[in-house]
């Protein structure tokens, strides 16, 4: 049995970095790339190869194409301990790819996404043996098919994680009813969680509490450098984001949706989950792609140590 099953987008992710500011860059310039790196990325592979490093018996489910980088995709899953469950190839799409384009003068970045292989992947599959579905955002034909996933979840008493991008948050509650529905944990930020509900108002706790009315146990809304908060339906937990070296943002909230979801499947309560989910993400901003930073367990609570963080705690 696994301990979680990504569901989730598969790319390629290309990395570059200029020496201007991008609200600079017009039309029609030819901009000089100072630095280039490619590796693999995606919501559904990052949190996999996280969880695997924390400890976890995790599977990936997702679709590449049938092309070179699909096969690179495929290999480092396998390199990762990961067990990817087999989907056809797409033939008529290539593998999802994305293009980071950050100015080493500042910390925003543009990212422009194909989504190709991800958003064609059916039900091909059968039976799940999993305590938990981790569910990244999937659309078109995709998208489909995680709701079928949330379905057969809810009658086979197997929990899911759910982290909608803007993409899906902006359709709104409506749209995501029958997946929030089936959702244990929903894992979004300020902005998203403004979208889904459709609501100008920036009040946390009435963000967190609207929310929870629509899943089943934990809402969690990040707030990037201001750190994050957690709402059980009794208390809030907040803490500040720790104070490291940024390198690039790409895959921190990937990473700390793996973390808090090791601790609560490792059973180390909300508090520890966050503490937990914090390290992750504090690792993968030190460094280029959205995976070389991810830790181990023993890793991540040494580092837990040394920073000493608290949480606020309040009933709300």
């Amino acid at each position: 049995m696994f301990d979680v099953i990504c569901l989730g987008s598969a790319t390629i992710d290309i990395f570059l970095t200029i020496h201007q500011r991008l609200k600079s860059v017009s039309y029609g310039s030819k901009v000089l790339v100072k630095d280039l790196e490619m590796f693999t990325g995606g919501g559904g592979t990052n949190a996999a190869v996280a969880l695997s490093r924390l400890g976890l018996r995790t599977g990936f489910l997702g679709k590449v194409g049938d092309d070179h980088n699909g096969e690179m995709i495929l290999k480092e899953l396998e390199k990762e301990k990961i067990k990817v469950l087999k989907t056809k190839l797409s033939k008529k799409h290539m593998t999802s790819l994305s293009m980071i384009l950050k100015s080493e003068l500042e910390q925003d970045r543009v990212i422009y996404t194909y989504k190709g292989a991800s958003d064609d992947l059916g039900w091909e599959f059968g039976k799940l043996n999993t305590k938990w579905i981790y569910l990244g955002t999937l659309l078109g034909k995709s998208f489909k098919t995680a709701e079928k996933l949330v379905s057969f979840c809810q009658k086979n008493k197997i929990k899911v994680l759910f982290n909608p991008s803007t993409y899906l948050a902006a359709k709104g509650t409506g749209y995501l009813k029958r997946i929030l529905s089936g959702t244990n944990i929903i894992v979004l930020n300020k902005s998203e969680a403004k979208l889904l509900l459709k609501t100008k108002k920036n009040n946390i706790k009435f963000l967190l509490k609207k929310l929870k009315e629509k899943v089943k146990e934990i809402v969690v809304i990040t707030e990037g450098a201001k750190g994050v908060h957690v709402y059980d339906g009794d208390y809030m937990y907040s803490m500040d984001s720790h104070k490291v070296k940024v390198v690039h943002t790409a895959g921190a909230g990937d990473a700390f949706n793996s973390g808090f979801l090791a601790g609560i499947v490792k059973g180390l309560g909300v508090e520890k989950a966050l503490e937990l989910g914090m390290a992750e993400s504090a690792s993968v901003i030190q460094k280029y792609g959205t995976k070389n930073g991810l830790v181990n367990y023993n890793q991540a609570l040494k580092f837990i140590k040394s920073q000493k963080r608290k949480i606020k705690k309040v009933k709300i």
